[in-house]
C-alpha cells in the first residue's frame, strides 16, 4: 500500500496548491481575509504531503519494491543504499517529483516567511506559486506518475544508469533545484507587484533575500555539475557548452544580472520595470531547462530522459507561463515609470552596464543552444554549435563584465568624480596588466594572447577588491561595512578565481593517450607514470580491472594512483572512473581505456594546472551569497514593515 499512499499525496498536493492559487488570487482581489487567511496553511500542508509522497517513493527503492514500474527501471538489490535514495530522482518521474517537493518547500518557506508582509501581497505571491505548483502536478498525475504498479512485478530490477552511480551526480540534482526552483519566488514577488501595481520598491528589499539564496544554491549545482563531469567522464573536460550545461547557466546569467538590479530599484527606486523583467526571466529560462533535459529533444550527457510526447507539456506549460506573465509586464508595465537622475559616472551606470553584459551573454548562451534544434525542426540541414563558437562571443563579453567589475564597486551612488576614480585605478590597470604580461612567461615559459587577458581581468578584480577594502581602512580606521556589501566583495573574487582556473587549465593543460605494459613508464612534463599491475576487483553490482600507476614528481614518488574500468552487470556498461593526485595548483589525471592485448594497456594522462581555482572560485561566490544573506538590514526592515500594519490595524 506504500505506492497508493504517495499517489494519494500526490493528488492531496493539487488540491491544496489549487487552493492557495484560487483563494489566494481570488481573496487578493476581492480582499477578503478570511479567503486569504486559506494560502497559508494550504501551502504548508502541500508541503506536507509532498513530502510524504516523496518518502513513500524512498521507501519503495529502500525495500526493492519491483512491483513499482518506476523502481524496477531504475533500481536493482545489489545497488548500494545512497545510490537506491538517488535513483529516486534518477530518471524522468522521479526528478518531477523532487521538482514538486522542492517547489512545496520554497512555498512553505514563503508562507512562513511573510508573515510581516502586507496580507494582499503575501497572498498574491503564494497563489502564484500555487499556480505553479498545479502545473507540476498535473504534469506528473496525468503522464508521469512514478507509483504506477505493474502486476506481477518484476523478478529483478533493472539498476540505475552507471552515470548516475556517483556521489557527485547523486547530490547535484537536488541542490540544482533548489536554485531553479528558487527562482519561481522571485517570480511570483514580480507577479504579486505588478497585479498590485505597487509603486513604492518595499517589493524590491523582500525579494532580494530570496533571489540571493536562489542564486546561491544554482552556483554550488551548476559547480557539482562540472565536477562531476571532470572526474567521471574520463577525459578530464570540466565545460564543454553542452546544452544542458547550458540550461542552468542561462538562468544563472539572468539571476546574477537580477542580484545586481534589485540592489538599484531597492537603494534607488530605479529600474523599477527592468527588475520585474529580469525576475520573470530568471524563472522562464529555469522552465526552458527543465524542457531541454527532460523532453529529450536533445542528446547530452547530463540529459537521462527521452520522451518528446510528455515533453511537450513542459513546452505548453511554459508558453502559458512566460506567455500570461510577459502580457501582464506589458499592461502593467508603464506604471513603474522611473523617479530620478543619475550621472554618467556612477554606481547606477556600472550597475546597468553589468546587466547588458550578462543578459548579453545569456542571449548567447542561449542562441547557440537553440539554433541547432530550431534548424532542425524547420527541416534545414543540421548544424553543430560547438565550443570554438561559444568562446568567440561569450569570452569577449566576460572579460567587458571583469573590467566593470573592477570599476564599478568603486563608484558611488548617483555621481562619482571621474578624476579621483582614474587616479584610484590607474595603477592597479597597469599593475595587473604588467603581472599578466610577465607571470604566465615565468611560471609556464610562455603566453598567448588569451592568457594576458584573461589574468589581467582577474588580476584587475582581486587588486580593486582588495584596494576598495584598502581606502575603506585609510579612511575610517577599520573596513567595517554591511554584510551585503562583504558578500559581493568575496563573490567577485570568487568569480576572479574562476575566470583565473579557466585561463589556465585551458592555456597550460597538457595531455598524452599512451599504451603502456606493466612495468613501463612514461614522462609528461616534470611528471613520471609507471603501470605497475593491471588486476580484476569486484564492487556491489560490478566488475572492474583496476591499474595501479605509480606517480613521481621529478624522480620523488607521490604515491599510487588506481583508475579504474568498470563494467556493470546489469546493463552491461563500460565506465571510465579515473584517479587524480590533486593540489590547488595542479591536478595529474589518469584515466585507464581499453585493454590492447598482449599484456598493453591504454591510459590518458593529464596534467591540469589551477583546475581546482575554477570551483574554489564558484564555492566562493556560493559563500558571498551566504554573506550578503546574513545582511540584518533585510530582516530591520521586515521588522519595520509589521510595526507600520501594526500601527495602521491600530
Amino acid at each position: 500500500m506504500i505506492p497508493e499512499l504517495g499517489q494519494v499525496a500526490l493528488i492531496l498536493c493539487l488540491m491544496l496548491a489549487l487552493a492557495q492559487m484560487v483563494f489566494g488570487f481570488a481573496g487578493a482581489a476581492t480582499n477578503r481575509a478570511n479567503w486569504m487567511a486559506v494560502v497559508k496553511p494550504a501551502a504548508i500542508g502541500q508541503m506536507v504531503f509532498a513530502t510524504l509522497s516523496f518518502a513513500t517513493l524512498v521507501i519503495a527503492f529502500l525495500q526493492d519494491d519491483f512491483t513499482v514500474s518506476y523502481v524496477a527501471n531504475n533500481s536493482n538489490t545489489a545497488l548500494p543504499t545512497l545510490y537506491k535514495v538517488a535513483a529516486v530522482w534518477g530518471a524522468h518521474e522521479g526528478s518531477l517529483l523532487l521538482w514538486v517537493l522542492v517547489q512545496s518547500g520554497w512555498t512553505c518557506a514563503v508562507a512562513l516567511g511573510s508573515g510581516r508582509l502586507p496580507q494582499v501581497f503575501s497572498s498574491r505571491v503564494i497563489a502564484t506559486l500555487g499556480f505553479v505548483s498545479v502545473g507540476f502536478l498535473l504534469f506528473i498525475l496525468l503522464t508521469s506518475n512514478p507509483f504506477w504498479r505493474m502486476m506481477p512485478g518484476a523478478f529483478e530490477g533493472q539498476d540505475l544508469n552507471p552515470l548516475l552511480q556517483d556521489f557527485g551526480l547523486a547530490v547535484h540534482p537536488p541542490v540544482l533545484y533548489l536554485g531553479y526552483i528558487g527562482f519561481s519566488v522571485a517570480f511570483a514577488f514580480a507577479i504579486a507587484t505588478m497585479l498590485g501595481g505597487d509603486l513604492n520598491t518595499q517589493w524590491a528589499r523582500w525579494t532580494r533575500p530570496w533571489t540571493t539564496l536562489a542564486w546561491l544554491f544554482l552556483t554550488i549545482g551548476i559547480a557539482l555539475g562540472s565536477w562531476w563531469a571532470y572526474y567521471e567522464l574520463g577525459w578530464g573536460g570540466w565545460w564543454f557548452w553542452d546544452a544542458v550545461e547550458n540550461a542552468s547557466f542561462m538562468p544563472w546569467l539572468i539571476g546574477t544580472a537580477l542580484i545586481h538590479s534589485l540592489a538599484v530599484t531597492d537603494k534607488r527606486g530605479l529600474f523599477k520595470s527592468w527588475t520585474l523583467l529580469l525576475s520573470i526571466l530568471a524563472f522562464s529560462l529555469s522552465l526552458l531547462g527543465t524542457f531541454l533535459v527532460r523532453s529529450g529533444v536533445l542528446v547530452s550527457v547530463h540529459s537521462f530522459a527521452s520522451d518528446p510526447e510528455r515533453g511537450l507539456y513542459i513546452l505548453i506549460f511554459l508558453g502559458v507561463v512566460v506567455c500570461s506573465a510577459l502580457l501582464l509586464y506589458a499592461l502593467r508595465a508603464h506604471r513603474f515609470d522611473e523617479q530620478g537622475h543619475f550621472d554618467l559616472v556612477s554606481r547606477e551606470t556600472a550597475l546597468l552596464v553589468n546587466n547588458v553584459l550578462l543578459v548579453s551573454a545569456a542571449f548567447v548562451v542561449l542562441f547557440g543552444t537553440l539554433y541547432p534544434l530550431i534548424n532542425e525542426g524547420l527541416g534545414l540541414p543540421k548544424v553543430s554549435v560547438g565550443e570554438p563558437w561559444f568562446n568567440a562571443y561569450f569570452v569577449p563579453l566576460a572579460l567587458l563584465l571583469m573590467a566593470s567589475l573592477g570599476i564599478g564597486m568603486h563608484t558611488l551612488w548617483r555621481v562619482s568624480n571621474t578624476n579621483s576614480l582614474v587616479r584610484r585605478l590607474r595603477w592597479l590597470a597597469v599593475v595587473a596588466v604588467i603581472a599578466a604580461l610577465v607571470l604566465p612567461s615565468l611560471f609556464f615559459g610562455r603566453t598567448a594572447v588569451m592568457t594576458v587577458l584573461g589574468t589581467a581581468a582577474a588580476l584587475w578584480v582581486i587588486l580593486s577588491t582588495a584596494s576598495e577594502l584598502w581606502i575603506r581602512y585609510r579612511t575610517n580606521g577599520n573596513v567595517r561595512m554591511p554584510r551585503a556589501m562583504v558578500g559581493m566583495l568575496v563573490a567577485h573574487v570568487g568569480v576572479a578565481l574562476c575566470v583565473a582556473g579557466v585561463t589556465y587549465t585551458s592555456a597550460y593543460s597538457d595531455q598524452r593517450d599512451v599504451a603502456l605494459k606493466a612495468g613501463e613508464s612514461y614522462t609528461l612534463g616534470n611528471y613520471s607514470f609507471e603501470l605497475q599491475t593491471v588486476k580484476q576487483v569486484e564492487g556491489p553490482n560490478y566488475v572492474a580491472q583496476e591499474a595501479t600507476v605509480g606517480l613521481a614528481y621529478k624522480g620523488k614518488s607521490l604515491g599510487v594512483l588506481k583508475p579504474q574500468k568498470r563494467l556493470y552487470r546489469v546493463q552491461k556498461s563500460p565506465m571510465t572512473e579515473s584517479d587524480i593526485h590533486a593540489r590547488l595548483s595542479r591536478d595529474v589525471y589518469v584515466a585507464l581505456g581499453a585493454d590492447l592485448g598482449n599484456g598493453s594497456y591504454s591510459l590518458r594522462l593529464q596534467i591540469k594546472p589551477m583546475v581546482r581555482f575554477i570551483w574554489l572560485g564558484a564555492l566562493i561566490m556560493a559563500l558571498g551569497g551566504f554573506l550578503a544573506l546574513t545582511d540584518r538590514r533585510y530582516y530591520l526592515e521586515r521588522r519595520a514593515v509589521e510595526a507600520g500594519s501594526k500601527a495602521r490595524t491600530a
